[in-house]
């Protein structure tokens, strides 16, 4: 059995006309799949559905006990995909992922940061570029985020996928050789330096120039 609910009505008409009625009347359309079974498309509640995944521990990957039509009862979905409105993110479609509770499943799992790194406190800043993991694990293990510790991480250093800790029974399918957090001088700071490099080296070969010339010139006094 699931931690929530969600009621999903069977929606016969099909097509962007019937999609805007259904959205005028403050629903939306779905689509119900996996299992075994051929696909059912569906409406629901948007807003029911963002403040239930909101509120659970367990975000998008919530898992939800199907309530309404009895042809879809004692089925248990996770929502696989949202549509969203481009400028308001309003909620579009979703589908609706049967999940069996005896078999794995692949989720995106958040990572989460701990920690004060020693680079941060030398002056640099945490680059945060990988966000999610993907993990295989059974429904009823799926973790609600994983945590990077980066409480050792120096001015320059990376915390890669290898490092972080996974909970028991569940396997990594993100690839292991990627960065998540690194610790950065600050870019301003960065172009800084790169300047002075640069301005080192052109007068170094200013002066090596200079230095040509002078040693052609003494050579045609001679």
């Amino acid at each position: 059995m699931a931690e929530e609910s969600i009621a999903l009505e069977i929606r016969s008409g099909l097509g962007k006309s019937h999609n805007r009625k259904l959205r005028a009347a403050g629903m939306a359309p779905g689509v119900v799949y996996g299992g075994g079974q051929d696909p059912v498309s569906v409406a629901f509640d948007p807003r029911i559905l963002e403040k239930k995944i909101k509120a659970s521990h367990s975000g998008i990957n919530t898992l939800f006990d199907i309530e309404g039509d009895a042809s879809m009862a004692n089925r248990t979905v996770m929502v696989k995909a949202i549509q969203r409105e481009p400028v308001r993110r309003s909620v579009l479609h979703a589908d609706f992922f049967e999940i069996d509770l005896s078999s794995r499943v692949q989720v995106l799992v958040p990572i989460h940061l701990s920690g004060e790194a020693p680079g941060v406190v030398e002056g640099g800043v945490v680059e945060h570029a990988l966000r999610d993991l993907e993990l295989s694990c059974l429904p009823d293990g799926i973790p609600d985020d994983v945590t990077a510790d980066i409480s050792a991480l120096e001015l320059g250093e990376s915390l890669h996928v290898s490092d972080i800790r996974l909970p028991a029974e569940v396997e990594l399918i993100s690839d292991s050789a990627l960065s998540v957090v690194s610790i950065l001088m600050p870019r301003a700071v960065q172009s800084e330096e790169a300047a002075q490099v640069e301005g080192a080296e052109e007068a170094e070969a200013g002066e090596a120039e200079e230095a040509s010339q002078d040693s052609g010139s003494e050579a045609k006094e001679d």
